[in-house]
């Protein structure tokens, strides 16, 4: 069962994931000390113009600008422009200094560059995206495919869209009524109505509406009808879920549920462990693999490594299966860690390209799963697959971690006796600049204890040489590599009565914590929007999951070859009977080529080449006559029997001979207690298989009672002889089985 689970014990982080029984498939961290601003609608003030870049700076209340390409301006923002050649003027002449816009931040700060902005506002909905200000951006979610885009196109045709606002069908709308749609619309008109009247009242900037939180989102994003449950462990957070839901999705109130155990709800459905390797560098394969992902400023790099992994025959099925086990894992870890950007995967080398085709395959079926947009090349010569990913808010690392402050973020850092050299040419640089009277270098211990040992020598020869006083101070507040070198005068009179020990600097404040001090956050204009009208009953709606929205091709395929249509197979006719007499003289040929030792390999290779078109099923009626005319059921029956052994070959020849007795055709039209029978009876390849294969669930129940009624009965050596088997069971039986042989209808059939 898939469950979402919410914590929300430490006020300090809430995290919500969504686990498959025991296993993480999804995560999302919010640090309340940490103002979230994607999605959230400004009211800003355009503070500079630049043509070069064609973008605009704007002052909507953080520290740093956003940035507003041209292309996410709307048309109406411009001053004394028309929406026709809007495009063809300088940004320069479209926008003022000083003008105020309303925005919405599209991507958040990251590093050194501001949040990106938009003036295309978007707001989302439980079933729909209402754009008020681009009415060409009416649509269906690209992850709904098939028929049902027909079937949302038709039903958003219904609903009421307000002039000049388009409207998006979320995943979520899926099968969705009128009335579901026209609900959501209306909440959200609302919302929009709300924030245009709150942006009018104040001059920029201020916050005009925020964001729901990561628990709301999770209701509102993630809630399908394949949830089974909503598990909160506290009591707070429970009440608002619960209004939330009482408003916008009542029906399933019923899944939400209050966590009181004192054991934790993660350890109590093993969540944390899988969570904790998030934060890891490197990941574990069950074969003994290892994933190792590392980001840097332009890419996120995933190496694979065999390590321990020992699966396979050879070094190429090694390889296949560790690069098969590592792209279901790394499309999990993406969506854990919320990596997003340019990715780099170095698959382990494989020489055949199939191998790399189906690598490349399990990795985008994987992807399905993900609700950001993805882009995925394939292998290339040097074993390298690059592939993009939407950013659809911080990552993990960078909302949880900081910045080491010893290695300032490489992973690695200087050697002692390295650095120590390094120190001393620098010593050596300063000394030789003109008017220099001493050089103090504050150093770590370690460094100070190998300068001042090993380098003895080389600092006294320094000093005359140059004529200059080098004191080298151990700093026990220092660590390597941090190290500080001063220069200073001879006539400076800083250092006179002072010991070299006094000149030690204090210790640096500690970086501050995450979440230790809460920010006063801005209140935003628009609150929560109650809805007019309580949200319409839903109707019966398929559960619907990502990953099968629609059928592959082998699946179609396999329903387009052995679906059984509605119509009842047609009867027998007495052509194919007639067509009897002049088939079996060859298949009596044919057992007696068995019989003897020479024959014995030639007749395998006829009836392994005439049970591909025995199995064939028919899909039309007139396949079914044509069947019958050239292959009839009693010839289908013989060729089944030509690989049994000696005894079993002569206790069927009884049978053989008693079967082709009936010349008038009523035998093959005897009826028959087993649907099965009865349409293998018809000659025209509707077997078992036909009815196994059809879509239709009525038929399921029936071909599972007619096969538990044949393991019950015992057939008689003399009757007639026919198969029961689907085509994977399609190879002839031997001595060892003969619980597999042909059975016969009943006694009563031949009376």
């Amino acid at each position: 069962m898939k469950r979402i689970l919410i914590n929300a014990t430490q006020q300090e982080e809430l995290r919500v994931a969504m686990v498959d029984g025991q296993k993480l498939y999804d995560l999302d961290i919010e640090l309340p000390s940490r103002e979230q601003r994607k999605s959230n609608i400004y009211k800003g003030t355009v503070t500079r113009v630049e043509p070069s870049l064609e973008a605009a700076f704007v002052n909507y209340g953080a520290e740093r600008h956003g940035f507003l390409p041209l292309k996410e301006i709307v048309r109406s923002a411009f001053e004394g422009a028309d929406a026709d050649n809007g495009d063809k003027r300088s940004i320069k002449d479209l926008l003022k200094e000083g003008q105020e816009l309303v925005v919405q931040v599209e991507r958040e700060e990251r590093g050194n560059k501001g949040a990106a902005l938009t003036t295309f506002i978007s707001l989302a909905g439980r079933y729909l995206v209402l754009m008020p200000n681009n009415p060409r951006a009416s649509g269906v979610s690209r992850r709904i495919e098939g028929e049902e885009r027909d079937e949302i196109r038709e039903a958003l045709s219904q609903i009421e869209i307000p002039p000049g606002m388009g409207v998006i069908v979320r995943t979520a709308g899926v099968g969705r009524s009128q009335e579901e749609l026209q609900w959501d619309l209306d909440y959200l008109t609302t919302l929009w109505e709300a924030i245009q009247r709150a942006s009018a009242e104040k001059s920029a900037p201020f916050l005009v509406h925020q964001e729901s939180n990561v628990i709301l989102r999770a209701l509102r994003d993630h809630l399908r009808n394949d949830i089974g449950e909503i598990i909160v462990d506290d009591s707070s957070v429970f009440a608002q879920a619960s209004e939330f839901m009482q408003h916008v999705m009542p029906h399933n109130l019923k899944k939400l549920k209050l966590y009181e155990d004192r054991v934790p709800l993660f350890n109590h459905y093993q969540v944390e462990s899988q969570i904790e390797s998030a934060f890891e560098r490197m990941v574990y394969l069950p074969s003994g693999g290892v994933i190792v992902i590392d980001h840097t400023e332009a890419l996120v790099s995933v190496d694979i490594n065999s390590a321990r992994a020992t699966k396979g025959g050879d070094i190429e099925e090694t390889a296949l299966n560790t690069n098969l086990e590592a792209a279901d894992e790394i499309s999990r870890q993406l969506r854990l860690r919320d990596v997003g950007g340019l990715i780099v995967i170095d698959f382990i080398d494989m020489a055949s390209g199939k191998n790399q085709r189906e690598v490349e395959n399990r990795l985008r079926d994987a992807l399905r799963l993900d609700r950001a947009r993805v882009q995925v090349g394939r292998i290339s010569r040097f074993g390298l697959l690059e592939m993009s990913r939407q950013r659809l808010r911080p990552s993990l690392g960078e909302s949880s971690q900081i910045v080491c402050p010893r290695c300032s973020g490489h992973g690695n850092i200087r050697g002692v006796e390295s650095l120590a050299l390094s120190v001393l040419r620098l010593m050596e640089e300063e000394a030789m600049k003109d008017k220099t009277g001493r050089v103090v270098a504050q150093l770590p211990v370690e460094i100070t204890s190998f300068l001042l040992n090993e380098k003895r020598a080389m600092i006294a020869d320094i000093e005359n040489r140059h004529q200059v006083q080098l004191i080298v101070v151990p700093n026990p507040n220092l660590e390597t590599p941090h190290f500080q070198v001063s220069r200073y005068r001879a006539d400076d009179e800083e250092f006179k009565g002072k010991s070299s020990y006094e000149l030690v600097t204090p210790e640096a404040p500690p970086a501050p914590l995450l979440g230790r001090q809460r920010a006063a956050f801005e209140t935003p204009a628009v609150g929560a929007i109650v809805p007019a009208y309580p949200a319409p009953a839903p109707g019966p709606v398929p559960e619907h999951l990502p990953e099968s929205v629609k059928d592959g091709f082998f699946v179609r395929l396999w329903r387009n070859m052995f679906a059984v249509g509605p119509e009842t197979p047609t009867p027998p006719t007495k052509t194919a009977v007639k067509a009897e007499p002049r088939r079996s003289p060859r298949a009596q040929n044919g057992r007696s080529q068995t019989a003897s030792s020479r024959g014995r390999g030639k007749s395998s290779r006829e009836t392994s080449s005439r049970e591909p078109a025995k199995s064939k099923p028919a899909t039309s009626d007139s396949n079914a006559n044509e069947t019958q005319q050239h292959k009839p059921p009693e010839t289908e029956s013989k060729t089944q029997e030509a690989k049994p052994s000696s005894g079993s070959r002569r206790r069927s020849r009884g049978g053989a001979r008693r079967r082709r007795k009936p010349q008038d055709g009523a035998s093959s039209a005897q009826p028959s207690d087993k649907p099965d029978q009865q349409s293998d009876a018809s000659g025209a390849g509707a077997g078992p298989a036909d009815v196994v294969g059809n879509s239709h669930a009525q038929t399921r129940p029936e071909v599972v009672k007619a096969r538990d009624d044949d393991n019950h009965k015992t057939p008689p050596a003399s009757s007639p002889v026919q198969s029961d088997r689907t085509p994977q069971e399609s190879s002839p039986p031997t001595s060892r089985e003969p619980a597999e042989r042909p059975q016969p209808p009943e006694k009563k059939v031949d009376a």
